[in-house]
């Protein structure tokens, strides 16, 4: 089995980015409604969703956030980094069909307690739909070595 690879703390610099894109189907909303318990008729009703502001079904705030999940853990800072923190604002609704791209970039790296600070967004397009920031815990080389 083939190791899988991710950036040590001193392998990492200030303004370093990766991104994700993924288009969210009715399959994912649905997956995503029955793992977390959210069944909010908005991600799942059509009627009862074409009666909101958004005029239609929207996907979950959640299901989008976790697509930088889904960077921070196979990108930047890749495997190995572990989740401390995430903070989110959600902008605007992604509808079923819309392709999310998530990125992050390193913000600050505090190299003595193996921390890094990330700014993330999720865009469906031009349009800013979830940004915030994440703090995670990356391996040092030395940690990295001692785990093999």
């Amino acid at each position: 089995m083939i190791e899988p690879a991710g950036y040590c703390i001193e392998d990492l610099n200030e303004g370093m980015e990766a991104s994700f894109s993924k288009t969210l189907t009715d399959a994912d909303i649905v997956l995503f409604s029955g793992v977390s318990g959210d069944t909010n008729p908005v991600h799942l009703d059509a009627v009862y969703a074409a009666g909101t502001r958004f005029g239609g079904r929207i996907v979950h705030g959640m299901l989008t956030a976790s697509l930088i999940s889904a960077v921070l853990g196979t990108k930047l800072p890749g495997p190995g980094a572990i989740y401390l923190s995430q903070n989110l604002r959600f902008r605007a609704a992604v509808k079923p069909g819309d392709t999310v791209t998530a990125r992050v970039r390193v913000a600050t790296l505090d190299r003595a307690r193996n921390r890094v600070t990330l700014a993330c967004t999720c865009h469906v397009g031009e349009t800013l739909a979830v940004d915030g920031d994440a703090q995670v815990m990356v391996p040092s080389r030395e940690q990295k070595g001692a785990a093999s």
